[in-house]
């Protein structure tokens, strides 16, 4: 029996003389498939074993074993490929998805903010850190463990200063309580920023999370973000760890 679904891919294995094994993200789940032939001279399928192809897949499945026959294309994002920091950047976003996303588990919040994230770094004249820290903070909120930036939840002060970050909960506290991993100040307004941006929040012109991060900013919310996913997760983020080291 023939099965369709729309799927972005977020790796491949290579296997035998010229077959693949390729993890898909969907709507319903994160799936298995093999490709067979796909890395044969001119083989019609090759574009939909790459990574960061999202794509109509068809396939069949026997003995619970799936096999794509037909792939019908909606986006490449074959602009990733030609710059390596937007590939490190599209690949962080993917191998985030693998540690996220099980089978059989309704992903269709999961797979429209990497969609939207994977567009927005391919077609940013700037560096893509943007897009990659409000990725992950949809991602763990998809994950059930949501990043919050406000007062300080053990004591209720307004944060002023130096911050510290619960790994446990995913929340800022204050100095004097000092619970978690001590957290920069630009750290914080970078992950406010983005959070107060995805609820709509209005945001006051003396505010300065209001303001658009600065990039050390946004390169240490990816690695407190970074660490907080791998913590929760149990796994590791290569493509994250590569592109913090190219910062």
């Amino acid at each position: 029996m023939e099965y369709k679904t729309d799927g972005l891919l977020l790796r491949s294995v290579n296997v035998g003389e010229s077959d693949k094994l390729v993890t898909l993200l969907t709507a319903d789940g994160k799936l298995g498939m093999a490709m067979k032939g796909v890395r044969k001279a001119g083989a019609k399928l090759n574009f939909a074993s790459q990574l960061f192809c999202f794509a109509e897949y068809v396939f069949v499945e026997r003995n619970r074993r799936r096999t794509v026959i037909e792939a019908s294309l909606h986006e490449g994002f074959y602009g990733l490929h030609a710059d390596l920091m937007r590939l490190y950047a599209g690949a962080s976003v993917c191998e985030v998805c693998d540690a996220l996303a099980l089978e059989q588990m309704p992903c269709t919040p999961l797979l429209v903010a990497a969609i939207e994230a994977l567009r927005d770094i391919e077609s940013s004249d700037e560096a893509p850190m943007s897009a990659v820290v409000a990725f992950f903070l949809r991602a763990v909120a998809f994950a059930g463990y949501a990043v919050s930036a406000g007062d300080c939840p053990h004591c209720g002060k307004k944060l002023v200063g130096r911050r510290f970050f619960d790994m446990e909960n995913g929340s800022f506290g204050c100095s004097e309580c000092a619970v978690g991993v001590p957290a920069s100040e630009v750290t914080y307004d970078a992950i406010k920023f983005f959070l107060d941006a995805e609820k709509g929040a209005p945001m006051s012109a003396n505010d300065p999370s209001a303001k658009p991060p600065t990039q050390d900013g946004l390169v240490r919310a990816v690695r407190l973000l970074r660490v907080y996913i791998a913590h929760h997760a149990d796994c590791d983020l290569r493509a994250a760890d590569d592109l913090l080291a190219m910062l």
